[in-house]
């Protein structure tokens, strides 16, 4: 179950990571206040309102078309690493004083002389128990 867990996580933060440095746009067609197309990957339809015939005499050039097209953009981020030049003073010394110790909890710890390990234990001249005759039973 934890290894499953920890799969998921991982793609589930790879899939974050992907979707906030893509960048796309939304191109979307409107005829009046109606959606009338809209297109992420190419250049929408129109609905073919812009077309209109007009007659060459009577040609009035303040009208306006009721068709828009509008279009959404939104840029992923560039820049993802963060330089250490553009930290504070304090962060910096932060950052250094941390990792310093850190590393430091992983050395080896140096080793101890065993100063008795020359020496032969004492000689046991009797046993204690038979002496004061407690036994175990």
């Amino acid at each position: 179950m934890k290894k499953l867990a920890h799969k998921f996580v991982s793609v589930l933060m790879a899939v974050v990571v992907l979707l906030t440095t893509m960048s796309f746009s939304v191109d979307m067609h409107y005829c009046g206040d109606m959606l009338v197309d809209f297109s992420i990957v190419e250049q929408v339809k129109s609905c073919g309102m812009e077309k209109v015939e007009t007659d060459c005499e009577n040609l009035n050039i303040t009208q306006k078309s009721c068709c828009t097209d509008t279009q959404l953009i939104v840029e992923g981020a560039d820049n993802m690493k963060v330089s250490f030049d553009q930290l504070s003073f304090d962060q910096q010394i932060f950052i250094t004083s941390f990792t310093y110790s850190y590393l430091n909890l992983f050395k080896g710890v140096a080793s101890k002389k065993i100063s008795f390990k020359d020496y032969p234990p004492p000689f046991v001249k009797q046993d204690v128990q038979v002496l004061h005759q407690t036994f175990l039973i």
